[in-house]
């Protein structure tokens, strides 16, 4: 079984969700200034959690969600039962908001049946499915081996090579305040503007509510800032929302994507690293 597109509806996971590869990830972390620890778990049967904030961040480095190496990745996706022909559906309670940037992490670890459901918990509800309140706990250790990927990754000097590179262009999915250097970081330390020569997309600008815009109107927002021949790169604060934009631009048929891990976590934090405001 093969989903056309890279996000797929309520509707499909119910038809689907008693297939026997069929891996259902809670991706769901807190928003800066808003969480939902607080509120009832609601969640898709079957559901496992993914810890993108825990054992998938790297830990030994001072930024927010960096993604752990290889032999990590392999052992904590092994331990929910995730198997090399796993297909493997990310979602949050938010809507859309971190369950992209799970996706590209599987992406990115050489794993391509990975689906982010269109509207997360919420669209789910919306269409009256059953709801359940615990995790599936798996019983078995996966087969998964994680091969990592360069195409769909950027670090510093990937950035730094792309700041003045005509085939490339940077995109930045932070407010246009943020952008601008006009309205603070959420993160203390960190300088105010953005990576030389990137241009800006808010997140929030590809959404319409808790879903994607259509692949039609996505694609009409992204030629206006790069086109196919170039490689797309995605950046934000933290690498979530970047992701966000990432798969957005996947939806809408560009191919040729990477999103910067660190983003402005790291950018921002390094006085010897460019900025422009």
């Amino acid at each position: 079984m093969k989903f056309d597109t890279p996000i797929i509806t309520a509707i499909e996971l119910k038809e689907n969700i008693h297939l026997d590869n069929l891996i259902i990830l809670d991706c769901t972390i807190d928003k800066v200034g808003q969480t939902l620890k607080n509120d009832e778990l609601e969640l898709i049967q079957s559901s496992r959690f993914f810890d993108l904030e825990g054992t998938f961040s790297d830990h030994s480095v001072h930024l927010p969600h960096t993604l752990v190496n290889e032999a990590n990745f392999t052992v904590e996706a092994q331990k929910l039962g995730i198997n090399k022909d796993s297909i493997i559906i990310c979602y949050d309670r938010w809507g859309v908001y971190s369950s992209p940037r799970v996706w590209w992490m599987f992406k990115t670890m050489g794993h391509n049946e990975v689906y982010v459901l269109d509207g997360g918990l919420p669209n789910w509800k919306k269409n009256n499915f059953e709801l359940v309140t615990e995790y599936l706990q798996p019983t078995k250790i996966g087969n998964f081996i994680a091969h990592f990927q360069q195409d769909w990754f950027a670090d510093v000097q990937v950035m730094l090579n792309a700041i003045n590179n005509n085939s490339k262009t940077i995109i930045d999915a932070r407010s246009e305040g943020r952008f601008e250097g006009v309205s603070p970081e959420p993160r203390q330390g960190l300088r105010s503007g953005h990576i030389p020569n990137s241009k800006n997309l808010y997140f929030e600008n590809v959404l319409n509510g808790e879903k994607y815009k259509s692949a039609t109107e996505l694609y009409s927002i992204f030629e206006k800032l790069t086109d196919s021949s170039k490689e797309n790169i995605f950046t934000c604060g933290s690498g979530i929302t970047a992701s966000i934009l990432a798969l957005a631009s996947t939806i809408a048929g560009y191919e040729n994507i990477k999103v910067y891990d660190g983003s402005w976590s790291e950018w921002g934090a390094d006085e010897n690293l460019p900025i422009e405001r």
